[in-house]
């Protein structure tokens, strides 16, 4: 694939524009998709007009651009997120209708959170945790119990790297996230009161898949809620389900 100048080749820069869809900017004009996938405006009309032209990207009645439903349908097919999601599904309603609280489902990718899944209960507490979105690693409970069961390299990228708050529990130094994560190692799960939300207590387990942790199955509280034994309990018995089902898909897969 052909580069541009600046060097970057063009699957690059159409990775670029569609990353700058989010939950926030559903809709967007070719000149700010331009200034927010830093492109010549010439450039990012050019290929905002080609990936509308294959269902990428749509157009609405305001002559602003959306993510297409051709995108969603590419991206849902053969997906190991897809077949998770699947998974997990049944167990995560049980935990969602015992708790009534949110439960999600997060996997680590690109060296953050990104949530797959997420049941939530009318009466659930504050959560900014939404489907597609995602978390530093260092900043929720999901986000622990992925880092904690990580390959070393990544472990120390993150841990060394910039922690910033992303609310007053939030942990922002080295040697305390270390601990951190030693501890989620050792107890099995991750709690974490205020660190994404200052009204929010989020508790994790991971979910494994043979001798990998391939998820993180977690539910949001209200920080003055009872102990989180409760919620412990619940998913753990979730994730054993979810790794049982997980098996099974792998056998059916493997005959």
């Amino acid at each position: 694939m052909a580069n541009s100048g600046s060097g970057d080749s063009m699957i690059e820069r159409v990775v670029r524009i569609l990353s700058t869809f989010d939950r926030q900017r559903r809709t967007q004009t070719a000149a700010q998709v331009a200034r927010r996938a830093d492109l010549p405006v010439s450039t990012a009309y050019r290929l905002v007009q080609d990936l509308q032209t294959v269902g990428l990207l749509e157009r609405d009645e305001d002559g602003g651009y959306r993510v297409g439903l051709r995108l969603w349908e590419l991206a849902t097919r053969g997906s190991v997120a897809l077949g998770l999601r699947e998974a997990a599904i049944p167990s995560m309603e049980k935990v969602q209708t015992r708790l009534r609280q949110h439960t999600q489902l997060a996997v680590l990718d690109d060296d953050s959170t990104l949530f797959i899944e997420r049941l939530s209960h009318p009466e659930a507490g504050a959560n900014i945790a939404q489907i597609a979105g995602r978390l530093p690693l260092h900043a929720s409970s999901a986000g622990l119990v992925l880092l904690a069961h990580a390959d070393a390299e990544l472990m120390e990228r993150i841990v060394n790297g910039p922690l910033p708050a992303s609310a007053r529990g939030t942990i922002t130094d080295a040697p305390t996230l270390r601990r951190k994560l030693a501890e989620v190692r050792r107890l099995g799960h991750a709690s974490a009161t205020g660190s994404v939300e200052n009204v929010s207590t989020g508790v994790a387990v991971p979910v494994w898949h043979g001798a990998r942790v391939v998820a993180a199955l977690g539910v949001v509280l209200p920080a003055d809620a009872a102990p989180v034994d409760v919620a412990v309990e619940a998913l753990q018995a979730a994730s054993r389900e979810i790794a049982e089902a997980l098996q099974q898909i792998s056998s059916r897969s493997t005959r």
